[in-house]
């Protein structure tokens, strides 16, 4: 049987979750050219996808995450997911805003989080970890221990590896690139000339293609 990154990368590929376009490169929010696109969202439209995201992302978070007794997901990407992990659970779930609300209560975090809880945040996709790591922050800066963070989906940059090892922060995904661009080949979704690509640019994803 397929271990759990190699068969959701699969699935991934087949749904068009993650797209590979070498050739005609996607533009991210931070500006950043950029051969792969990922939007786990789309998993959330297919039954037995999203079943196989949730029973996984819960099974690593009881067995790496023992003492959590809350779920945060990240706006908006991961509300979905986590709100699923929570009620297999049987814990709270909460949901952390990008940025406070500018009006009613103002809130960053929505929903019921006791002070002091034990929450393990969850996240879609990790590419620098920047949006991930400020929604762990707000978490703490509520009150409340994190006790790691559980996603989807990584790039597996460096400096994300960083970037949550200062944090003190563990992270465990449950697919990642490398596991799709593996895919990708097996497939031939993409060629071993597009493979050059995809290595040149995730060796230096800020200024490739500039």
């Amino acid at each position: 049987m397929e271990n759990i990154e190699k068969l959701l990368a699969k699935k991934l590929l087949e749904i068009k979750a993650v797209k590979l376009q070498p050739e005609n490169p996607f533009t991210w929010a931070s500006g950043w050219k950029s051969p792969i696109y990922c939007d786990n969202r789309k998993t959330l439209s297919y039954p037995a996808i999203r079943t196989l995201i949730k029973i996984e992302l819960a099974r690593l978070i009881s067995e790496q995450f023992g003492q959590t007794n809350a779920v945060a997901g990240v706006a908006t990407a991961a509300i979905g997911q986590g709100a699923l992990i929570a009620d297999l659970l049987g814990m709270p779930f909460v949901y952390v805003r990008s940025e406070k609300k500018d009006h009613g209560l103002e809130n960053l975090i929505e929903g019921e989080l006791p002070k002091d809880s034990k929450v393990i945040v969850v996240e879609d996709l990790v590419s620098t970890g920047a949006s991930s790591l400020k929604a762990v922050q707000a978490v703490r800066n509520f009150g409340c221990e994190v006790t790691g963070m559980v996603a989807v989906f990584s790039h597996g940059f460096p400096v994300a590896e960083k970037a949550f090892e200062a944090a003190n922060v563990k992270l465990v995904t449950l697919s990642n690139y490398d596991a799709v661009v593996e895919e990708a080949i097996r497939t031939r979704y993409i060629t071993k000339r597009d493979l050059n690509t995809l290595k040149e640019w995730r060796q230096d994803p800020a200024n490739w293609g500039k």
